[in-house]
C-alpha cells in the first residue's frame, strides 16, 4: 500500500513534467520538423520573455497576489529603451532604464496594494491601462524605429550556439530559484502567501514582503520590454498584450497556487515550456489562432480546477 502511495505522491508531484514529455512525443510523431535545431532554437525564444516574465509573475502570485500590468510594464519599458537604443549611448543604459521603469511601475502597484490596501486586481489593473496609455504617450502612439545594429544583435545571438535570450532566462532562473528556495526572504514570501495574519505575528514585515514581489515582477517586465524590442527590431507602445495571462499561466500550470504559498521554480520552467511548445506545435499544425487562444483559456481553467480539487482533497 505504502508503494502504492508512492507512486501515486511521485506522479502527483511530477504530472506537468509527463504531460509536457508526452506532449513533445505526440508532436515530433506528427511532425518531425518539430525537433529541428531552428525550431528548437525559436522554442527557445519564444520562451525566454515568457518565462522571465513568468519568475516575476511567480513571486507575486506566491505572496498572494497576482498582476495584471506587466504586458504594459514590458511595452512602456520596451518605448523607452528603444529611444535610448540607436547608438548615442552606451547599450548598458537602454537595459537599465528599461529595468528602472519596470521598477518603479512595481513599487507602485505594490504600495498601492499593501499600503493603501486595494485590491490587487483592481490596482493592477488600473495600472496596466494606465502605464499603456503612458507608452503611446512616449512614443506618440507610433512605433520607434532605428535601433542600433548592436541593440538589434542582442535577440539575434547566439553564445555557445544557445541564443542570447535563453541565457538571459537562464540567468534569471538561477537567480530567482537560489532566492525563493534557499534564502529567508523566499521563506517569508512562501509565509506571506500561506497566511499573512499568522506572518505578521511571526514578525514578518508583510508590507515590504508584498511591495518587494510586486517589485521583481516590475524589474523583470523592464528587462523583457528591452529584450522583446531587441527581439522585433522596434520600440512597439502595443507589445506584450496579454503576456500576464501568459505568465499567470505557465505560473499555474507549473503548479503555483492562485491561494498563495505554493509553488516550485522548476514547475513555473515546465510550465513556461509547456505553453510555449503548445503554441509552436498548433502553429505548426496549421491550428487558427482563434483556436490557440480557446485552448489556452481552457488550460488556465482546467489548471486552477486541479489546484482547488487537490486542496479540496488534502483538507
Amino acid at each position: 500500500m505504502e508503494n502504492k502511495k508512492d507512486i501515486k505522491a511521485l506522479i502527483s508531484e511530477y504530472f506537468i513534467f509527463i504531460i509536457f514529455v508526452a506532449l513533445v512525443v505526440v508532436l515530433t510523431i506528427m511532425k518531425p520538423s518539430f525537433i529541428s535545431g531552428r525550431n528548437l532554437g525559436n522554442i527557445l525564444k519564444q520562451a525566454s520573455i515568457n518565462g522571465i516574465l513568468a519568475f516575476g509573475m511567480m513571486f507575486v502570485i506566491i505572496s498572494g497576489g497576482f498582476d495584471m500590468s506587466v504586458g504594459s510594464t514590458l511595452a512602456f519599458a520596451g518605448v523607452l529603451a528603444a529611444l535610448l537604443g540607436k547608438g548615442q549611448v552606451p547599450l548598458i543604459v537602454p537595459m537599465l532604464v528599461a529595468m528602472i521603469a519596470g521598477l518603479g511601475v512595481g513599487i507602485l502597484n505594490g504600495v498601492g496594494i499593501a499600503v493603501g490596501n486595494l485590491p490587487a486586481f483592481i490596482m493592477t489593473l488600473g495600472t496596466q491601462t494606465g502605464i499603456r496609455g503612458l507608452a503611446l504617450l512616449v512614443c506618440g502612439g507610433n512605433p520607434v524605429t532605428g535601433l542600433s545594429e548592436q541593440y538589434r544583435a542582442i535577440a539575434a545571438g547566439t553564445i555557445l550556439g544557445i541564443p542570447n535570450l535563453a541565457v538571459f532566462l537562464i540567468v534569471v532562473i538561477i537567480i530567482c530559484s537560489f532566492v525563493a528556495t534557499k534564502t529567508v526572504y523566499g521563506r517569508r514570501v512562501y509565509s506571506c502567501g500561506g497566511n499573512v495574519q499568522a506572518a505578521r505575528v511571526a514578525g514578518i514585515n508583510t508590507s515590504f514582503i508584498r511591495v518587494s514581489t510586486f517589485a521583481i515582477a516590475g524589474l523583470l517586465a523592464g528587462l523583457c520590454g528591452f529584450l522583446m524590442t531587441s527581439r522585433v527590431t522596434i520600440g512597439q507602445p502595443t507589445a506584450g498584450e496579454s503576456y500576464e495571462m501568459d505568465a499567470i499561466t505557465a505560473c499555474v500550470v507549473g503548479g503555483v497556487s492562485m491561494s498563495g504559498g505554493v509553488g516550485k521554480p522548476w514547475g513555473v520552467i515546465i510550465g513556461t515550456l509547456l505553453i510555449t511548445v503548445i503554441a509552436n506545435g498548433l502553429d505548426i499544425l496549421g491550428v487558427s489562432a482563434y483556436w490557440q487562444k480557446i485552448i489556452k483559456g481552457l488550460i488556465i481553467v482546467g489548471a486552477v480546477l486541479m489546484d482547488v480539487k487537490g486542496k479540496g482533497r488534502k483538507n
